[in-house]
């Protein structure tokens, strides 16, 4: 009897020790990283503007603005148009790159399987993208696991880029493959006649939206 509770005891202790969570990998979600915020470049380095009238006005939502505050004139069809890359996958690798001979900053190499095309990528590949490390460490991050649908500037002549006006041109998938639109997408898109006060999409409605919005004069 004294041998079977010890091994009782053993079993217990086992299983309040071994973390939970190890039963497979294909739906966990890293944490992002904490990657350090670099002093020797100014704001906003690296970051692409919106082109043209729009270059001066993003930010949309000012900082600490109340839920449902308009987005200022940035609307759907503004970052359908200035998006070089646009597409839904799942992030599958995240990696710190310093500044060398070959790069004059310090970026970050976030690669996602792509999963749905709408411009400038093929269902099925893995995109790389670089992104200047102090738009990382000031809150555009990614984990892998993570399924994102983004608008993407076409790269800077660093080879950087990031989502089109920061969080708006970045949306969330749901398990079902829905694109899942926040507050602020609510906001800025209010007067889509595709999404206007919709919280979440099907795929091939979000795509007809962005094709309607990158045909309209």
């Amino acid at each position: 009897m004294h041998g079977r509770s010890c091994t009782c005891l053993l079993a217990i202790l086992i299983l309040l020790v071994v973390p939970t969570g190890l039963h497979g990998q294909s739906d966990r979600v890293t944490p992002a990283p904490e990657f350090g915020i670099p002093t020797d470049l100014p704001p906003g380095a690296g970051q692409p503007p919106i082109p043209g009238p729009f270059q001066s006005r993003w930010p949309i939502t000012p900082p600490g603005a109340p839920p449902g505050t308009p987005a200022g004139i940035i609307d759907f069809r503004v970052i359908a148009r200035a998006a070089g890359t646009i597409f839904s996958g799942t992030v599958v690798s995240i990696a710190r790159r310093p500044a060398n001979r070959g790069q004059a900053v310090e970026t970050v190499a976030i690669t996602f399987h792509i999963e749905n095309a709408i411009r400038g990528v093929t269902p099925g590949e893995d995109l790389t993208i670089s992104q200047w490390i102090g738009l990382w460490s000031g809150g555009q991050r990614y984990r892998v696991g993570e399924r994102v649908l983004l608008f993407l500037y076409p790269p800077s002549k660093l080879g950087l880029t990031s989502s089109v006006a920061g969080p708006v041109g970045r949306f969330m998938i749901d398990p079902w493959g829905r694109v899942l639109l926040s507050a602020q997408h609510l906001s800025a898109f209010r007067t889509d006649p595709v999404l206007g006060g919709k919280s979440r999409v099907r795929f091939s409605d979000f795509a007809r939206a962005v094709q309607r919005a990158s045909d309209e004069e």
